[in-house]
């Protein structure tokens, strides 16, 4: 829409309640992955105690951060393979379930001797978030809007998540220290594993049952049917595109022009 006046009611009618739902997901998603990836260091340095070697918490920290890498990857073929939608959604219902074992577990894990299965099960819990939202939220904000809007359409969801890192950032980590100065160890390690799982299921839900299916035509698919509406709307779309009748020409004759001055 660059030659001509954008219809933002009319936007908003046909994508409020998609962009709602993706918005509430990047939101949800940012409160857990942000103040867990602050979290960690904090965890594992209360549970080596405060006697244990500078390297020593700092390779099990390396480990844990490494199960980044393994969730991202896998979920960019996974995406592939069942689609966006379906990626995130399973994803985080499985990563619920593993933050509802680690939270059930915690008293069991959070001892030095066992720091060891501590990170694989923190590990397998990033990993998700990495394999589902992580890889996809962004990829379905992208796809699930028309060409014309899409930039303040993936802007608008991205900011909720940005809400939702800074207000998980401080709720997840005062509910620690509050529960952990209280004496409280273990409870205080339970609750945000409590709290993220929780908003996993809601995601899932949100994204199973909320969201369109997006596959490799969908963009294409997208732009027609908005198009679609804005016409049956009345709005005039003869003046969409990204250069239109004398603006076109011009175009064409500066690359020409500038072709000809490189030679």
């Amino acid at each position: 829409m660059a030659n001509t006046k954008t219809p933002w009611w009319l936007c908003i009618k046909f994508y409020w309640f998609r962009l709602a739902v993706i918005s509430m997901i990047w939101l949800l998603y940012n409160f857990s992955s942000y103040s867990f990836g602050l979290l960690s260091s904090q965890l594992l340095s209360n549970l080596l105690g405060a006697d244990s070697r500078l390297w020593v918490s700092f390779g099990w920290n390396t480990l844990l951060t490494f199960w980044y890498m393994p969730g991202c990857i896998a979920g960019s073929w996974l995406s592939d393979w069942v689609g966006p939608r379906n990626a995130l959604g399973y994803s985080v219902l499985v990563q619920a379930v593993v933050g509802f074992i680690m939270a059930g577990c915690y008293k069991y894990l959070a001892v030095p001797q066992n720091v060891a299965g501590f990170v694989i099960v923190y590990g397998i819990f990033i990993a998700l978030g990495e394999l589902g939202p992580g890889d996809n939220i962004g990829l379905i904000a992208s796809e699930t809007s028309a060409t014309a809007v899409r930039g303040k359409y993936y802007g608008i969801a991205a900011a909720f998540g940005k809400i939702g890192a800074f207000i998980g950032s401080k709720t997840l980590i005062l509910l620690y220290n509050k529960y952990y100065n209280a004496g409280k160890t273990i409870k205080a390690g339970q609750v945000p594993f409590l709290i993220s799982s929780v908003f996993c299921m809601v995601n899932a839900a949100l994204a199973l049952f909320l969201l369109p299916h997006s596959g490799q035509d969908t963009i294409e698919e997208e732009d027609a049917r908005f198009k679609a509406y804005l016409e049956a709307e009345g709005y005039d779309v003869s003046r969409m595109g990204l250069a239109s009748g004398e603006s076109l020409e011009r175009v064409v004759q500066e690359g020409k022009e500038g072709g000809m001055a490189l030679a």
